[in-house]
């Protein structure tokens, strides 16, 4: 396979590359970008969205349109998942502010079209999965926004960004939740993974930064300040003592799954960004090292 549904694929001895290179440049002509300014980042990391009161915009529908398209291009560029997250939330009512927003990831896109997932035929399969929250950031309903990211080894396969259901009265619990889903989502691959008959041989790790949720997860014991924590505390510390996992810390410079919960400035979006292993064909410096790449068109 080399090109479906506008992912393009490209084969080597080294791995498998995904991308959406082609379906990003139609997008960026579509808008007329093409001869505009990049950006290093997709979102302003000073700006939080939220439903103002600037103009709206008159017809909503290209706004509508657009944001769809960046959901689709989200299934191979996960640098754009939190921004993506955070415009899908104005459909009903867009402003112009929402709209210049949305025009920002498009220009960042116009710096990297060719980035996409890169799969390793040497990795290991180990699952590496990393949680994080970011607590009350929602100016409208001040709801935490939960995020997850999940490697085989050195590949990233799954990631997810979304605002909670229900509002955190503090960090720990924000944490909590995003653990929790995370835990879930560790589940369900293991079970894909049986399904495919793949035997994962080191036992899953999952990361969290917070030292709170960590020392809940230690303590069964449930007093005033966490028993509401009590369902999601019981999902974490069951699968954990099943053995299904290892839950461990890690710093905040090390978290990965900070970009899928906040907008981050551009030294630190490109530290995490390079983590991840995303991948640029088109880039000389990016195919060194890499052997019989099938040209995908």
């Amino acid at each position: 396979m080399k090109y479906f549904l506008g992912i393009e694929v490209a084969h080597s001895s080294t791995g498998i590359s995904l991308c959406q290179r082609k379906y990003c440049l139609d997008l960026i002509s579509d808008v007329s970008l093409l001869n505009s300014k990049s950006s290093s980042t997709p979102m302003d990391p000073s700006l939080r969205l939220h439903h103002d009161f600037s103009a709206s915009l008159e017809d909503p529908l290209p706004y509508r349109r657009l944001v769809g398209r960046l959901i689709y291009l989200t299934t191979t560029r996960p640098d754009i998942a939190f921004a993506t997250q955070q415009l899908s939330q104005f459909m009903a009512a867009p402003t112009h502010s929402h709209f210049q927003a949305t025009l920002r990831v498009v220009r960042y896109l116009k710096s990297c079209p060719g980035k996409g997932l890169f799969f390793s035929r040497s990795s290991s399969l180990h699952l590496l999965g990393f949680s994080d929250a970011d607590w009350a950031t929602c100016t409208d309903t001040h709801r935490s926004t939960t995020g997850y990211c999940f490697f085989l080894g050195s590949s990233l396969i799954s990631w997810k960004t979304k605002k909670q259901s229900t509002v955190s009265r503090s960090s720990a619990e924000a944490e909590y939740k995003a653990l929790t889903s995370a835990t879930c989502e560790l589940q369900w691959l293991i079970y894909l993974f049986r399904d495919l008959h793949i035997s994962c041989g080191n036992c899953p790790v999952l990361y969290c930064d917070n030292q709170s949720a960590l020392h809940i997860t230690a303590n069964p014991v449930f007093h005033e300040r966490t028993k509401h924590l009590e369902i999601d505390c019981h999902i974490v510390r069951d699968k954990l003592t099943s053995g299904l996992m290892k839950l461990l810390p890690i710093s905040s410079s090390h978290q990965l799954a900070d970009m899928f919960t906040k907008p981050l400035p551009p030294k630190l979006f490109h530290s995490t960004l390079s983590k991840l292993e995303l991948l640029d064909l088109f880039e000389p410096r990016a195919c060194e090292g890499l052997k019989e790449i099938q040209n995908p068109n």
